[in-house]
């Protein structure tokens, strides 16, 4: 794995380190709350739809129903979901603290922190300081059943910190120092100081089109669709579950 992200690191702007990281990390959160593994059908059986109509939690998600019509997951996906979900976050919404934790698990060779505050920030689309099961399977419907446009969109939302429709120089700055800081030794010992506003610039030159310091939603989108290796990592979502 070390390898993989070096040798991207290495060849590619950040523009494709960081979209590969969306696409990792969230593979991670997937794995790590059982979602992934889908081959045990003895797991989705009706008694899970028990377990979310019936289990006493402090945040109760909308209705299995509803939430088939507001995603693209069926029923019974919807089902094995809540349970990776519920295993994991058994009073029904994940805290900022416990999203770090579960981030730092993923990465122990180095400070997710930051990164995962950034992501978390993303899921929180209610910006309630908590990812309820809801703000979970929303933002997993667009990653893995989105269109490129919503993908891209998502992975430009992350990056737009204070969400005002563009990303600016000390946003990605911000972003490739958490990037660096998560990745810990595997950056070594090709990171040196100036890296993170190096790679900064390279974002930029290539997606900064106008050349007016901002980089906008059309020319995020725009510049990725002309990158092979941003399109390579968004079909990594195709197919998971």
């Amino acid at each position: 794995m070390h390898l993989f992200f070096r040798d991207k690191w290495e060849l590619e702007g950040l523009q494709t380190v960081g979209i590969l990281l969306v696409v990792c990390s969230s593979l991670k959160l997937m794995h790590f709350l059982g979602l992934i593994d889908l081959s045990t059908p003895d797991e989705m059986n009706d008694s899970v739809e028990d377990d979310f109509e019936l289990s006493t939690v402090c945040h109760r998600p909308e209705s299995m129903d509803k939430l088939q019509e507001q995603t693209k997951f069926t029923k019974k996906e919807l089902q094995v979901l809540y349970r990776g979900f519920k295993n994991e976050c058994p009073c029904g919404v994940v805290s900022e603290e416990n999203f770090k934790t579960i981030y730092s698990q993923f990465f122990p060779q180095g400070d997710s922190s930051m990164y995962a505050h950034f992501l978390f920030e993303a899921f929180d689309t209610n910006k309630n300081g908590s990812v309820s099961f809801e703000d979970f399977v929303f933002g997993l419907s667009i990653i893995l059943r989105g269109t490129i446009n919503d993908r891209l969109n998502w992975a430009f939302n992350l990056y737009d910190l204070n969400k005002d429709g563009c990303i600016t120089k000390e946003e990605m700055l911000d972003i490739m120092r958490s990037i660096y800081d998560m990745m810990g030794k595997y950056t070594y010992p090709t990171m040196q100081d100036d890296a993170p506003r190096d790679h900064v610039e390279s974002f930029f030159q290539k997606m900064d089109q106008n050349k007016d310091g901002v980089v906008t939603i059309e020319e995020f989108i725009e510049s990725c669709k002309k990158d092979e290796n941003i399109m390579q990592s968004m079909q990594l979502f195709d197919n998971v579950i």
